[in-house]
């Protein structure tokens, strides 16, 4: 049965309720009257009502649609907000964490550098020491033949040429018997006209070939002579040591 149907059938349901009800509290000397007044009485309804508590009831589910609808929207934008929010603050986060890292990074680099240029200056003051304390400790020696060996073995080993001091003293004597300015004018080479000369008694060609940078370039300088022919020496010999004879 349709909705309008049982709506109109309790409209007239309750009329005739409220018929019967005044029947029964009439007197009975007033049947007659109350009788006719029922049987003449009719049964009015309309369907307007039930029309207008249909669409009161679909208004009112409508409106509440809306609200719910509206209160869904509200709770998705204040999630969206939030999560914005959140993403924001770890960004933040981020962003300062990056910032203190490279803040640190570059406080390393920083010290790293200063760190090697201290130790680089303390190198060079100390090379600076060393140079000064070389140069205030200048040794001297003794204008003898001691002296020009000896003199002459420290060029030696600051060149890397070998000899001893034996070795050279006794290559000397023999040459000339310790005379610097000694000459030979007799032999092969005197004949050639390149005498030897000096104290190591070396011939001019090869005191020019075997001379030793930082010595005088005079043959007869005993410090050049001496490094020149130990230098030779060690070239043909290995050692001005291994020579014992003319050479």
């Amino acid at each position: 049965m349709p909705k309008n149907t049982h709506k109109i059938a309790i409209a007239g349901a309750a009329t005739l309720g409220a018929a019967a009800l005044a029947f029964s509290v009439v007197p009975a000397d007033a049947q007659t009257t109350t009788t006719d007044a029922v049987s003449t009485a009719q049964v009015a309804y309309s369907s307007q009502p039930v029309q207008d508590v249909k669409t009161s009831v679909t208004d009112q589910l409508a409106t509440t649609s809306v609200k719910v609808d509206a209160i869904e929207a509200k709770k998705k934008a204040a999630a969206a907000a939030a999560a914005k929010k959140k993403a924001a603050a770890a960004k933040a986060v981020a962003a300062k964490t990056a910032a203190a890292k490279k803040k640190a990074a570059a406080e390393a680099a920083a010290k790293k550098k200063a760190a090697a240029s201290r130790k680089a200056q303390e190198a060079a003051n100390r090379s600076a020491k060393r140079a000064a304390i070389k140069k205030a400790v200048v040794r001297h020696y003794a204008d003898n033949l001691d002296g020009w060996i000896k003199h002459s073995l420290d060029i030696m080993k600051s060149k890397g040429i070998p000899g001893s001091y034996h070795g050279l003293h006794k290559n000397i004597m023999r040459e000339s018997s310790g005379n610097p300015k000694a000459i030979n004018d007799w032999d092969i080479n005197a004949i050639n006209g390149i005498p030897s000369k000096g104290l190591l008694q070396v011939i001019p060609p090869t005191f020019t070939a075997y001379h030793v940078s930082g010595t005088s370039w005079n043959i007869y300088d005993p410090i050049a002579n001496i490094t020149a022919a130990a230098n030779y020496a060690a070239d043909k010999y290995g050692s001005i040591d291994n020579v014992n004879s003319a050479y």
